[in-house]
This record gives C-alpha cells, sequence and structure tokens, in this order.
C-alpha cells in the first residue's frame, strides 16, 4: 500500500510493505524456533508466586489451572498443569460454558509429533484453526508433577472469534484427548471427555492491608463429613461463639479445604443468625434434610463467602465486619457446597471458612445492604423468554434520608439471582446521570457467587441512586416465573459491603401492585382467555393463568419500564424509614454510561494460521 500524506504532514519514513512483510515473516520464523528450543526443555516446576491464583479444572484434580493477570499489559497469563498426559488437550472459553462456538488452545499429538494451536469450534462444534493466533505460548516443560504448558490471552483480541475476556465470571471448558489425532479438524469434540469451570479471571490488584499484633482465628468448619455419594449436596453445620464473646471486627478471612478434596468443594458462606431468638439447635447434615430444624433459616446474615478459585477476602484497612458482643447472636450456620459430579462414595470432608478478627476495633464498622428487586411475586418473567429484564432502584429520597452527609464507600459486593439468571449489573446515577458501574457481569451463573473486592472503591452520597438490573432466560420454561425465595423462583439483588455501616439495611423496590392489577384487567379485555382477578385469587396464580403471547408479554415489558414503584426503604429491624414510599416515579436518566470499547492489542504482524510445534516426544496412552 502506499504510504498516505496529507497537506502539511511528512512522509511516512516507514519501510515499504513487502520489506516489512518479508521482517515480519523473519521474526516470526525465529518466534517459531524459539519456542521449540523452550518447550523441549525438561525443568522443574514453574514457581507458584509467579501464578498466585489457582483452580482444579476436573473433578480428579488431574488438570490444574494457575494464572496471573498483567493489567499494563491488558493480558492473562496460564500455567495448565496437566498431571497425566494422554494426547492432548483442549482448554478455553465460551458464552456459558458451551463447546459450540468456542475460543479454544488445543495441544494435540499423533502419537509421534505434538502441536498447539489457537482455534475455535463452529455452531456445530467443529474445531477450525483460527487465522489470528492469539493463543501466544510461551513454554512447555516436564516435571515429576506432570507437563506444565504456559501461554498467554489479551483481554481483547479484535477477532470475532475470540471471547472477550471482561469482568466477572468466565466459563472455562476443557477436554481430554485420549486418542492419538492426525489433525485439528480430526478431534471429535462430541467424543472425548470435557467439562466446565467458571472462575473469575480478572482478579482486582488490591494491595493487602497490613494486619494488627493481636489479630487472632476461628475456624468454622463442618467435622469430618461423609460427602453424600450424589452430584449436588448442601451440607449446613451449626456453630456457635463462646459464651459472652464481646465484640470483635473480622479483618479477612481465607478457605479452608480439606486436602485432596479441592475439587470437590464448589463454594461456602458462614451466616449469623438472628439475635432474637436466644439459642439454636444444633445441626450437622444437608441442608435439604427434612430434619434440619426450621429456625435454621433464620440464620441468613452474611458474614464470609468463597467460591472455588477466589483467594482470601481483605476489609480496608479502615473498617471490619462486627460480630459478638450484645445484640450479635453467638450462632452461626455454615454452608459448604459439594459438587461431585464422579459421585465419590466415603470421602470425608472438614472443610470451612477461617475467620481473622481483632479486639481492637477499627474506625468503622462494616455494614452489609441489598440492593435490588424485593422478594415479590409481582416481578414476573414470561416463558420462552432469552433475555428478560428487571430492574430494581434504591431511590435518591432513600439515600438522601438515610446516609450521612459524607456518604458510604462500597469495597466488595456480591450479585444473586435463582436459576433463570443471567447478567447482573449495578450502576450509580448521580443527578439523573449514570456515573460508574459497582459491579456488573455480563457472564453470571448462579452456580458460582462470591463476595467479590471491587478493583475501586464506590462512594455513594445522599442523593444518589443505584440501579440494579437483572437478565433472565426461561427458555427452558413452560410457566411463568414469579419473584421470590423459592428455587424455581427468581430474585434480582446485590449484597453491597461498605463502610461506615449505617441503619439501612435494604434498599430495593417493586413495581405498583396497582398497575400490575390495571395489566391483568387489560390481559383480560384484550384476550378470549379468562384471567380471573377476583381478590381472593393470589398474583401467582393471575400470572399462571395470563396467555403468553406476544401482545401479552411487550406489555409487561413496558409496565416495568414505565409504571411508578414501591420503595423499601428499610431500617435492619425490617422497619422502612420514615416516608411516602408508594406510587414512586422511576428515576430519570438523562445520560447513561457509554459501553467500554475493546482495546486492541498492537498488531503483532503476520502469524501464519498454522500449529506450532512442540517436541514432547512420543506420546502414549497408559
Amino acid at each position: 500500500l502506499p504510504s498516505m500524506q496529507t497537506s502539511g504532514s511528512k512522509p511516512c519514513p516507514c519501510p515499504s510493505f513487502k520489506l516489512r512483510e518479508v521482517a515480519s515473516m523473519y521474526l516470526t520464523m525465529i518466534a517459531v524456533f524459539l519456542v521449540i528450543l523452550v518447550v523441549a526443555l525438561q525443568g522443574s516446576a514453574p514457581r507458584g508466586s509467579d501464578f498466585p491464583y489457582k483452580v482444579p479444572l476436573d473433578p480428579q484434580g488431574l488438570l490444574e489451572l494457575s494464572w496471573n493477570v498483567s493489567y499494563p499489559e491488558q493480558a492473562v497469563n496460564f500455567q495448565l498443569l496437566i498431571k497425566d498426559l494422554q494426547f492432548g488437550l483442549l482448554f478455553g472459553m465460551s458464552d456459558r460454558g458451551e463447546f459450540e462456538n468456542a475460543d479454544l488452545a488445543v495441544l494435540w499429538s499423533d502419537g509421534h509429533n505434538s502441536y498447539f494451536g489457537d482455534a475455535w469450534s463452529d455452531a456445530k462444534g467443529q474445531l477450525h484453526m483460527d487465522s489470528q493466533q492469539d493463543y501466544q505460548l510461551l513454554g512447555a516443560r516436564r516435571a515429576p508433577e506432570g507437563l506444565f504448558l504456559l501461554f498467554r490471552r489479551a483481554f481483547s483480541t479484535c477477532d470475532p472469534k475470540d471471547y472477550l475476556i471482561e469482568d466477572g465470571t468466565v466459563h472455562l471448558i476443557y477436554g481430554i484427548l485420549e486418542k492419538p489425532v492426525h489433525s485439528l479438524q480430526a478431534i471429535n469434540i462430541s467424543a472425548i471427555h470435557r467439562g466446565l469451570q467458571r472462575v473469575q479471571l480478572l482478579k482486582p490488584n488490591i494491595t493487602v492491608p497490613e494486619l494488627p499484633s493481636d489479630m487472632k482465628t476461628m475456624e468454622i468448619t463442618a467435622p469430618n463429613v461423609v460427602i453424600p455419594s450424589q452430584v449436588t449436596t448442601y451440607w449446613c453445620y451449626m456453630a456457635e461463639l463462646p459464651d459472652g464473646f464481646p465484640k470483635h471486627h473480622i479483618i479477612m478471612y481465607e478457605p479452608v479445604i480439606t486436602a485432596g478434596n479441592e475439587a470437590l468443594v464448589h463454594h461456602m458462606e458462614v451466616f449469623q443468625c438472628a439475635a432474637e431468638f436466644d439459642s439454636f439447635p444444633h445441626y450437622n447434615g444437608p441442608c435439604d434434610s427434612k430434619m434440619k430444624p426450621d429456625r435454621l433459616n433464620y440464620c441468613r446474615h452474611v458474614l464470609a463467602a468463597w467460591a472455588m478459585g477466589a483467594q482470601a477476602f481483605y476489609y480496608p484497612e479502615e473498617a471490619g465486619l462486627a460480630f459478638g458482643g450484645p445484640g450479635s447472636s453467638r450462632y452461626l450456620r455454615l454452608e459448604v457446597h459439594y459438587h461431585n459430579p464422579l459421585v465419590f462414595k466415603g470421602r470425608h470432608d472438614s472443610s470451612g471458612i477461617r475467620l481473622y478478627y481483632t479486639a481492637t476495633l477499627r474506625r468503622y464498622d462494616a455494614g452489609i445492604m441489598e440492593l435490588g428487586l424485593v422478594y415479590t411475586p409481582v416481578m414476573a418473567i414470561p416463558p420462552g423468554e432469552d433475555a428478560f429484564v428487571l430492574t430494581g432502584y434504591c431511590s435518591d429520597k432513600c439515600t438522601q434520608l438515610a446516609l450521612p452527609a459524607a456518604g458510604i464507600r462500597i469495597f466488595a459486593s456480591q450479585l444473586h439471582t435463582h436459576l433463570a439468571g443471567r447478567k447482573v449489573v449495578t450502576v450509580l446515577s448521580r443527578d439523573g446521570r449514570e456515573r460508574q458501574v459497582v459491579n456488573a457481569d455480563g457472564h453470571y451463573s448462579p452456580h458460582f457467587q462470591e463476595i467479590r473486592m471491587l478493583k475501586e472503591v464506590v462512594a455513594v452520597f445522599p442523593g444518589d441512586e443505584l440501579i440494579t438490573t437483572c437478565t433472565y432466560n426461561t427458555e427452558d420454561r413452560s410457566g411463568v416465573t414469579v419473584g421470590g425465595f423459592g428455587i424455581l423462583e427468581e430474585m434480582c439483588v446485590n449484597y453491597v459491603h461498605y463502610y461506615p455501616q449505617t441503619q439501612l439495611e435494604l434498599c430495593k423496590s417493586a413495581v405498583d401492585p396497582g398497575y400490575l392489577h390495571r395489566y391483568f384487567n387489560l390481559v383480560n379485555r384484550f384476550n378470549d382467555e379468562e384471567v380471573c382477578m377476583c381478590p381472593q385469587v393470589s398474583i401467582p396464580q393471575q400470572f399462571f393463568s395470563v396467555p403468553w403471547n406476544t401482545f401479552n408479554r411487550d406489555v409487561l415489558k413496558s409496565l416495568y419500564g414505565f409504571a411508578p414503584i414501591s420503595m423499601h426503604c428499610n431500617k435492619s429491624s425490617a422497619v422502612r424509614f420514615p416516608g411516602k414510599w408508594e406510587k414512586q416515579p422511576l428515576p430519570t436518566i438523562t445520560k447513561r454510561l457509554q459501553e467500554p470499547v475493546p482495546r486492541c492489542p498492537p498488531a503483532p504482524g503476520l502469524r501464519p494460521a498454522a500449529p506450532v510445534p512442540l517436541n514432547l516426544g512420543k506420546l502414549r496412552k497408559d
């Protein structure tokens, strides 16, 4: 191409296209040669400190992924330990863990020669070599533990076949090649052993605060549990603080995982029980058992939450989470989610969470506030929807009344929906203008929920609005989904962790019931089917009788987008702050945040769409 020149500018001093092309090809050949040299090396395992984040990919723990994040370079460096290498593997990312339309790094062997390449799968699951090789192989080495495969990937590549790595949940997929394959295209992904793991890849780069000298620890662990031989188990265990335990601040917590069970312990939470009960019964068993005492349902105040792949959680150095002392229950409930897809039998476990606490109280008590939608059936999702949106509001009127003049600081967040949730985002709005995202997860999964430290603290002042939007998929459902506590009902919640603690514990909304009644009236007038609106008929029953044609769906969407709301601006006692909270207008947003534009990395020159050969020797199945 001829160099471009505008009036008054100097000609571009760059070499001609042909010369650049030759130089790029030469550099590519040198790079490939160096990679072959590197991957042929035998040596010790890389240092674990180089890759601080780690998660087992498969239930047996034969594939172990470690990684680090370079924000200056906008890239993730991966280290994959393959403890039992056969004839290769697939590793990659997709929207929700599918193997179709996936972005993949593939290692494969014909038994004699081994190759590594960047590939993608089409809608039918057929693999193709990517014309833009963005999984960059950094090295491979054998060690006593197995084969370490090191590679790198930019957050954004601007390749339409590649996955955009964003904040929030990432669905990682893997497949193990148990037979030799002669080409990438010969891999049949439906015939290989494969699986899924969810992680937060882009961990915040947070400085660990200095811990006090009088810090103590307390382990909340379920003793010697025999993990049930079923795929999913939620295990509940009751613990209690010592009698007369004074007020302390929790300043940090981390997981305690029984060795060998790292791939089975999916996530854990510690809840504090309601203070109005003097005692709670002891219990150590499945959370869904009929033997579980009903009173345990009053243990719902989250003290700690951990999910697979998460590290220790630190409170900011000026705040701590209070527990113990007057007005605080001595009783705690540990909940452990075991994910046992291979249905192992007789595995014993004593996992839990280790709390780090101090009697030297920090300047501020941390608080937890619920944002989003009230748990009510007036918020409903029709069946067969691929992306139905519901929004909950924390209004300017509520924050004006309930927050201190100096505001609060949000430092962590836990998003929550039930099974139909697909995306969750909370945005801070001030004076009608969206200012910043508090937390967002565009690939949210109800099966992967953790308290996440924010990359930067969010300041919220009186008069600000916090708007939480959830997107749901009900394509697999034939009936309407209403809001509520049941697992097949829905929620839209963001539990934000902040300081200093205020009396405001819940700031949520729901559509005005009167306007919903008008909706049922309208549906009844425009449809032949009878929608019963008798006072004795519940809202869920009225929703269940709606014929879900296009008109009724669109009118419900429209209703949720303009109808007044009922605001719940609640104190910790579940009593609303004084004021007029019914039939409140929706917040007016005059300016929305722009979607971030992915930053494309510098063009690396011409990389041939060909696999990189590896010298791993002759491979065979044991």
